[in-house]
């Protein structure tokens, strides 16, 4: 086993299984827009994207602008369903349990998801106090995923080379910023065997978090 000096986690389809409930609302949001959107149709184009990444799409679909006031009633609509219905992906928690340890601490969360919704989220998870204030979010920067900026700010505030990095993702979008980054990238797909990353040189495909915990618990092959 490689050993990393970080561990970047994404947040949605990694740590919690939020994807369904978040695209739910946006899916009953833009059908209400006037956008007749199924939900393979809305998953395939919004998982592992800011909605405001599709604002052209969205306007020209609807045939409305995309204002603030929208992407407001979305947030409320989708914090209010994650509150009542989030639940912590199985293993999560033991493979950032197993993370921190790895690397003395030195673990993040880069999401493209807004700051607020994954600070919620990680909290909710119970994985506040491994993560602190290492939560990056793809908002708050230039460009967001599959741009590699949010795992680039992650890196740089934990001073590590993020060659040095081990990230973990679920969606090619994601796997395209950790690459991009210059990290390695494992790849977490439950329910597939990995044609969701799309060819893209992930080092490995796991089907459970735990395979992850085991992984970073098995004695070093050497220093990355």
């Amino acid at each position: 086993m490689e050993r990393f000096e970080a561990v970047l986690f994404d947040c949605d389809g990694v740590l919690v299984d939020s994807e369904p409930i978040t695209n739910g609302v946006l899916r009953q949001m833009l059908n209400e827009a006037g956008w007749p959107l199924s939900q393979a149709e809305c998953e395939r184009i919004f998982i592992g994207k800011a909605v405001r990444d599709e604002r052209v799409r969205i306007e020209r679909e609807t045939g409305q602008p995309l204002t603030e006031d929208w992407m407001r009633a979305f947030y409320a609509r989708r914090d209010q369903r994650l509150r009542a219905e989030l639940q912590t992906v199985p293993g999560a928690l033991q493979a950032v349990v197993a993370a921190h340890g790895h690397t003395a601490g030195r673990i993040a969360c880069a999401s493209g998801a807004d700051r607020p919704k994954v600070v919620m989220q990680i909290d909710m998870a119970g994985m506040a106090p491994y993560f602190e204030n290492r939560i990056f979010s793809g908002h708050d920067l230039p460009r967001s995923k599959p741009h590699p900026d949010v795992y680039l700010a992650a890196a740089a505030h934990l001073g590590v080379d993020p060659a040095c990095c081990l990230v973990i993702e679920d969606t090619a979008t994601g796997a395209q910023a950790g690459l991009a980054a210059g990290a390695t990238v494992w790849g977490y797909c439950p329910h597939g065997d990995g044609r969701a990353f799309g060819g893209l040189p992930v080092a490995r495909v796991m089907r459970h978090m735990t395979e992850l915990a085991q992984a970073l618990t098995l004695p070093p092959s050497g220093l990355r």
